[in-house]
């Protein structure tokens, strides 16, 4: 018998169905040789302080710093995790077991939850593991014909506890400490490996932005022939100087003096890795990092795009041949793709390149052509189907033109002297990849410039010269956008992307934790977003402030950890070495802060008692009339109540209908109205799956051809 365990149960039963598991039974599949049972997310955890030793369960400084001998992992307390744990370990320690296969979640922390459980579970029976990139059935019937030793795996497993372990050596004792020595009365200061340098960037911004200072400044600029000139001085710090400036060109002929124009070429941009999704989808829809993790996690589940929690912007060589089949499953975007396919798709470095390979490849579309996708998710699915196709097409060619002028008087010494002035402008001269995106208006309005007249070297003639004033502008508040591209360049900012490639290796955090990082510091009310603006409260300023220790802080510095905790992946670097380089750390840590004497943090809670403010009367609730809806599918009748479903009163010709009843559930009114103008309703619970009569919990939604269709969640 061969054991597969499973990330998830939606993974189990897709993986027994391609093996022939098909009979179910509590917990697992069998059939065909095979057993596939699953897990879903951490089962086991690192032991608790109070595990190791009792003194440990107390929040002392007098215990600190707490350093175990030797880590121990335990079960999550939890009666589900404890029912499937068992399973698993009956499953896996059974007689007749002759291989276990490790179907995990294909990266460091996938990794990390199976063997921990298989550590827990004292398995013995040989490991093979499934490594696949995408969850269709071809991609996973490939998998098993080639699976790998788990033995190969073994670097990825040190990493994930090397990190594991780091986390809880600095994220229990520094937190404690911390919190001990500086927190106000019922407050904890939470510390951590990866939060806290990247607090300590947004304090950091905050403290420049809040330091700043406005002043004002005018430039002369002048219009010749409709094109706009700068004058090539610096900016004038008073009104008086940059008027004499105007009165010396005034009435004066502007002269050409030089014309360029240089042809250059728009490089495509590169496919997308999880970071570069994230900032995207962050930038154009201010869909925040963790809601585009879980839209594009689902899209992976569903099998519609590759395995996502990548850090990568490129193919392996062994993808090529397999493009044109995926171009011609995205039968949306074929007015884009016919190009394409009039010759044969390019090997090109910039995209397929195994040296910048590891475990996975980029994120891409698969062969399967997405049906019933939330609107978030089908906004997700596109800007990674646009990608793939825009990284096939020519470059854009571009021509860039460079303008100077001067304008001359004679000055008060009676010599004669100029100003020079400029202008820059670009036309595009081949669209190439930005057909692609032709449609984005966003787009359009950035990248489009006027195009510049010809301009002859010599020539002269009138112009329209103005004052223009202007004030300094303070440093940007982080987006989601910008800060996780901070994380991924230990804060330089760093806007080439070949460059940013190579910086990867140092930045604080993984593409796939990155996103919980943020959303753990505005849980802890580190920082707020103000619009897409991130600002640091006055706790997280007072926290960064407190903490004296650079390495606790600095985003360089947790850079080098992130490094060879990369290093033990590749097995370059020893778990031992790593963990005893923090050891070291806290300890010395642990020493300075007791010793320290900065001020405690004050609470910035309102410590003022308010009075209660009298309930409000609740408004009866709004009627709900489904007859004055109108149907969403043709648009111009209304609904009609039938005796099973609401429907099209022009029904015969548009065919819409909405059942009263779900999946073993009625649905009410307001969830029928959250179908017609939403396309979703919220989450519902106790739904019933015809398929095994299980009880799930979920959505209904309205899919691309106006059925009822289930989003799991």
């Amino acid at each position: 018998m061969k054991v597969c365990i499973a990330e998830k149960p939606s993974v189990a039963k897709d993986i027994a169905k391609v093996i022939g598991a098909n009979q179910k039974h509590d917990g697992y599949y069998e059939g065909n040789g095979f057993q596939v049972t699953w897990t879903f997310g951490h089962l086991c955890t690192l032991k608790e302080p109070q595990d190791y030793t009792p003194e440990w369960k107390s929040w002392d400084l007098n215990y600190l710093p707490m350093i175990p001998s030797s880590f121990g992992i335990k079960l999550i307390a939890d009666k589900g995790v404890s029912k499937q744990f068992n399973i698993i370990k009956r499953l896996v320690t059974a007689s007749q077991v002759e291989e276990i296969i490790n179907c995990g979640d294909a990266g460091q922390e996938g990794e990390l939850i199976q063997r921990w459980v298989l550590l827990k579970a004292r398995a013995k029976a040989p490991m093979k593991r499934l490594w696949i990139s995408s969850l269709t059935e071809e991609a996973i019937k490939e998998g098993f014909d080639n699976l790998k030793d788990g033995e190969k795996y073994f670097n990825l497993f040190s990493a994930g506890q090397a990190r594991a372990i780091g986390d809880w050596l600095l994220g229990m004792n520094a937190t404690r400490l911390f919190t001990k020595k500086f927190a106000p009365p019922k407050t904890v200061l939470s510390i951590g490996r990866v939060q806290t340098p990247t607090l300590a960037m947004i304090v950091q911004r905050q403290k420049e932005i809040n330091a700043f200072i406005i002043e004002e400044y005018w430039e002369l600029k002048t219009i010749f022939k409709e094109v706009e000139f700068n004058a090539t001085i610096p900016r004038l710090k008073s009104e008086e100087k940059a008027k004499q400036g105007l009165d010396f060109i005034k009435n004066r002929e502007f002269e050409i003096i030089d014309f360029e124009v240089k042809e250059g070429r728009e490089k495509n941009p590169r496919l997308f890795d999880l970071t570069a999704l994230q900032v995207e989808a962050n930038k154009k829809y201010a869909f925040s990092a963790e809601n585009t993790l879980k839209y594009i996690q689902s899209l992976y589940e569903k099998k519609f795009v590759t395995y996502p929690r990548v850090d990568t912007t490129y193919l392996s060589e062994d993808i090529h041949p397999k493009v044109p089949g995926i171009l011609n499953k995205l039968t949306a975007y074929q007015n884009l793709i016919a190009p394409l396919m009039t010759q044969p798709i390019p090997m090109s470095k910039a995209v397929f390149d195994n040296t910048k390979v590891t475990d996975h490849h980029a994120i891409i579309p698969t062969e399967i052509f997405p049906q019933g996708l939330s609107n978030e998710e089908k906004r997700i699915y596109d800007l990674v189907a646009r990608r793939f196709i825009a990284v096939f097409y020519p470059e854009c060619k571009v021509a860039n033109t460079t303008v100077e002028g001067k304008v001359e008087n004679t000055g008060k010494d009676g010599l004669l002297s100029a100003i020079n002035f400029k202008a820059t402008g670009k036309q595009i001269l081949e669209i190439g990849w930005r057909e692609v995106y032709a449609k984005d208006k966003k787009e359009d309005e950035k990248d489009e410039e006027k195009i510049m007249p010809i301009f002859e070297i010599g020539e002269k003639g009138p112009h329209e010269p103005f004052i223009h004033k202007g004030k300094t502008t303070p440093p940007k508040h982080y987006t989601e956008a910008t800060l996780l591209r901070g994380m991924e360049t230990a804060g330089r900012q760093v806007d080439d992307e070949e460059m940013r490639e190579l910086m990867k290796e140092n930045g604080i955090g993984r593409p796939s934790t990155r996103a919980n990082i943020i959303e753990t510091l505005f849980r802890r009310k580190y920082i707020e977003k103000k619009k897409r603006n991130i600002i640091a409260t006055q706790t997280g300023i007072d926290l960064i402030d407190t903490i004296q220790d650079e390495l606790l802080k600095s985003p360089e510095l947790t850079g080098v950890w992130e490094r060879k905790l990369r290093l033990i992946e590749k097995g370059e670097y020893e778990l031992e070495q790593f963990k005893q380089e923090l050891i070291e750390m806290v300890s010395k840590l642990t020493f300075d802060v007791k010793n320290s004497y900065f001020r405690p943090i004050a609470s910035h809670q309102n410590s003022v008692q308010i009075a209660e403010k009298p309930k409000k009367e609740r408004k009866p609730k709004e009627e709900i009339n489904l007859e004055d809806a109108t149907c969403p599918k043709c648009k111009t009748h209304k609904l009609v109540k039938g005796k099973a479903a609401y429907g099209c009163a022009n029904f015969a010709a548009c065919g819409f209908k909405i059942p009263f009843e779900f999946m073993g559930k009625k649905l009410t009114d307001k969830q029928i109205l959250d179908l017609l103008t939403k396309q979703k309703t919220g989450k519902m619970a106790g739904l019933i799956n015809p398929e095994n009569g299980e009880k799930v919990t979920g959505k209904a939604i309205l899919g691309m051809n106006f059925d009822l269709e289930f989003e799991e969640m």
